[in-house]
């Protein structure tokens, strides 16, 4: 007996004008540049550069607060879409024509003087990013060792076991590869993307695994490496296409990501060692107890819509305001012309969008651990997760997510990644939130200390974290320590 059901529900979509947002506020402004050219060349309604007489006053000063301005867009931008075409507002949006995407407060004297945002030499930036991760000695020898064996390409080649020889021999530090394999996995999560992969494919999966997973091009482009990557290297794409029962479109856009990434993480293009590796995206200045937050966009170039493509579709709306016939091909051309012209002022709006967005979220960061940066003073920093900031800017989770995931910030004292400030909670019998990393701290501390002859065990080590008023489980005991790179009790044993 067949049954005839009905079901309601209730699904929201994203735009392509959001998803357009969403996919620019993930970058870090270090591949902001590249995203602007792309969109430069595709569109011919969106160009670079100001008038002389159109400049406008910027609006991203120092005490910007995320106000007003973000509200009129919403957390994905509410942009508008038009049925009928009003000339007038592109013939006369000073505001787009002129916006500058200079940054926060940079005024025309500044641009000169602005800070050096980047480490010399890709050594150097890894080694600052290897200090990050809080190692212990013995742990951060043998990073040192790894950064040490990789090549100017980016690549490891060595192999393991000899590393693992010549940190015996060397530095009489005796190890073996799984211990190594898990330094070099810390590793391969630092900027550049790919850096200390083992061969091409390894580097290439590096690439893919940061980009957007929701992203059905880049999934399937992880998929051809994976699983297909001789058959990519010999160009047998249909093959590949059998095999993934995949179309042509996706086959295409999913080369087209593989072929955009980068063999050579170590160079970046043109052959200058002592370029820029990490790049800052904000900047915390300390001014006698004030802190001022900024956002790097020196590579970013000032855009507006084309006046020139805006006239032309004003000579066709007053050509068919005379009354003249317009053939097929015109009216396809104003088509054309309307469609470039909105796809222009979309593109300036995300990227404004985007701007703000950061710098409210960058903002509510630098409130949260405000004492954390004014001297750089580890042990202040507070327990603080996505959702804390999320709250605080009235955003989702995931919009802070990809603010957090790929952007750092320059202090008086070093760069951080975003990412270095979230971290879980652990409650206290006071009531209070400590951070993971002060157990991990002591964690460290305890098992330092322990007898050599009687490690111990993860139930030992809860009990005394518990009677120092840190309420944790055994199972986050062992979560810590295996994070930490410490073995289990019985592997530390000595006799």
């Amino acid at each position: 007996m067949q049954k005839l059901s009905l079901n309601q529900s209730l699904q929201q979509r994203l735009s392509p004008q959001q998803i357009q947002f969403i996919k620019l506020l993930q970058i870090p402004s270090a591949e902001l540049e590249q995203r602007i050219e792309e969109e430069l060349e595709i569109n011919p309604a969106l160009e670079e550069g100001m008038d002389m007489d159109e400049r406008v006053k910027d609006e991203y000063d120092d005490d910007y607060d995320g106000g007003d301005d973000h509200d009129d867009y919403g957390e994905y931008g509410e942009y508008e879409t038009y049925e009928g075409l009003d000339v007038k507002q592109y013939l006369n949006q000073d505001d787009y024509a002129g916006y500058k995407m200079q940054g926060d407060g940079w005024g025309d004297d500044d641009r000169d003087a602005m800070p050096v945002i980047a480490t010399s030499t890709l050594a150097e930036s890894l080694v600052q990013q290897l200090g990050f991760l809080r190692l212990d000695s013995r742990q951060e020898s043998i990073g040192m060792q790894l950064i040490g064996s990789i090549e100017e390409d980016g690549y490891i080649r060595r192999p393991l076991r000899s590393i693992c020889n010549d940190l015996a021999f060397t530095q009489n530090i005796y190890t073996n590869e799984e211990e190594v394999i898990g330094l070099l996995k810390k590793i391969q999560t630092f900027e550049p993307a790919g850096i200390g992969a083992r061969d091409l494919r390894e580097c290439l999966i590096l690439q893919l695994e940061r980009k957007d997973q929701d992203d059905f091009a880049v999934e399937t482009a992880i998929k051809i490496i994976d699983a297909y990557f001789d058959e990519f290297t010999k160009k047998h794409y249909e093959k590949i296409q059998r095999r993934l029962d995949i179309d042509d479109d996706t086959l295409k856009n999913s080369i087209k990501v593989i072929t955009r990434l980068n063999p050579k993480p170590g160079s970046i293009g043109n052959g200058d060692s002592a370029a820029a590796y990490l790049m800052a995206d904000f900047i915390v200045t300390n001014n006698n107890g004030k802190l001022d937050v900024i956002l790097n966009s020196k590579n970013a170039p000032e855009l507006r819509v084309s006046r020139s493509f805006a006239e032309m579709l004003d000579t066709y709306d007053k050509t068919d305001k005379n009354g003249s016939a317009q053939h097929k091909s015109i009216k396809e051309t104003v088509t054309f012309v309307k469609q470039k012209l909105d796809a222009a002022k979309w593109f300036i709006d995300a990227i404004k969008q985007r701007q703000q967005t950061l710098l409210k979220t960058m903002k509510s960061i630098v409130e949260f651990q405000h004492e954390f940066f004014l001297d750089g003073d580890e042990s202040k920093l507070k327990p603080m997760i996505l959702k804390d900031i999320a709250n605080r800017i009235d955003m989702d989770i995931s919009t802070v997510s990809r603010v957090a995931n790929s952007k750092s910030v320059q202090a008086d004292f070093g760069i951080y990644p975003l990412k270095y400030f979230f971290s879980e909670g652990i409650a206290t019998d006071s009531g209070e939130d400590a951070s993971s990393r002060e157990v991990k701290n002591i964690l460290k501390e305890l098992i330092e200390n322990e007898p050599k002859n009687s490690p111990l065990s993860d139930d030992k080590l809860e009990k005394l974290l518990n009677k120092r008023g840190y309420n944790i489980a055994r199972r986050t005991v062992a979560k810590y320590r295996e994070q930490l790179n410490i073995p289990v009790a019985r592997l530390r044993k000595q006799l």
